[in-house]
């Protein structure tokens, strides 16, 4: 178990390392001029102050030395400076939570909805519940989630004024549910057709025929054998959604206005931020990677069956 824990940190400074080179290029690549970009593009610089810019940012070097430099400060701690000269971890530390409110109700609307409907409708395979489940989630999937969110915006948030159309600076639980669940449909309908097919492939498997010749309740072998059965493969899914979502939703948070990591990603990159928009995927990739290493963990707790060999 030690050496397989050690060999996925290993293989994830090795992701975070690889993301950061081709994050930095990519930025580094991107048409446009950040100088114009920080300043205005209708201001015109003289020669001295754009040199002067461009010195500050280290924007007058080659691509190789920039990357150098931001990878040895990144070292020591350092993720960086915006243009608007606050450090990246301020900007982090202030949207953050608000991401990561967003997408605990999120995981939480998914993971509880998805899986007992799943779990329903797998026992009733074929029947009519399982045939209205099927086509309710079918339509989920097919509909873009930012046009679920406009319709919200629009006929909760503006027409019926049941919801406020964006949420308040400070993002508070409350005014979170409502993105959180246009969040959730697509992913959810995904899960319950997820867990539906896991529970119908357990469901007259032999140790669940043996547990009911036991004389175990159909809630005992549904709990402890069908879904504890079906569970691990549910768990990645949710667990890789969750990574994901503290990425940040980018088009859920501009049209709800949440001032979210997503979209201070995206501010990054149309202002041609590089240590900036680097040092906010980074934590967006090192998120995810962890995410990913403790689902593969949870494994072992799911599962005793499951066992982590040497040579992983």
């Amino acid at each position: 178990m030690f050496r397989y824990t050690l060999s996925r940190v290993g293989q994830a400074l090795i992701v975070i390392l690889a993301a950061t080179f081709l994050l930095y290029f990519m930025v580094y690549a991107m048409p446009g001029d950040p100088v114009a970009a920080l300043v205005g593009e209708n201001v015109t610089l003289d020669p001295a102050t754009r040199a002067a810019i461009e010195a500050k940012f280290n924007l007058d070097k080659p691509f190789i030395v920039q990357y150098g430099i931001y990878l040895s400060q990144v070292f020591q701690g350092d993720l960086g400076t915006t243009f608007a000269g606050r450090p990246v971890t301020e900007v982090i530390v202030r949207v953050f939570p608000n991401t990561f409110r967003l997408a605990v109700l999120t995981v939480g609307i998914q993971a509880s909805v998805g899986v007992v409907v799943g779990v329903i409708a797998g026992r009733k395979r074929g029947g009519a519940l399982d045939h209205v489940v099927m086509v309710i989630t079918m339509m989920l999937i097919g509909v873009p989630t930012f046009v679920t969110a406009f319709l919200v915006q629009y006929f909760l948030g503006v027409q019926l004024r049941w919801i406020k159309p964006t949420v308040s600076a400070g993002a508070p639980w409350a005014e979170l549910i409502v993105p959180a669940l246009v969040l959730a449909l697509g992913s959810m309908a995904f899960l319950i057709r997820f867990t539906r097919s896991g529970i119908a492939e357990v469901l007259n498997a032999e140790h669940v025929k043996a547990a009911r010749a036991r004389g175990l309740s159909e809630r005992q072998v549904t709990i402890n054998h069908i879904l504890r059965n079906a569970l691990i493969p549910i768990v990645t899914v949710v667990g890789t959604e969750f990574g994901a979502l503290l990425g940040g939703a980018i088009i859920t948070e501009s049209i709800f206005n949440i001032p979210g990591f997503g979209q201070q990603v995206y501010q990054s990159i149309i202002r041609g931020e590089l240590a900036p928009t680097v040092s906010l995927v980074i934590v967006l990739v090192v998120i995810f990677v962890t995410v990913n290493l403790l689902v593969d963990l949870l494994y072992a707790v799911l599962n005793p069956k499951v066992r982590y060999g040497d040579n992983v």
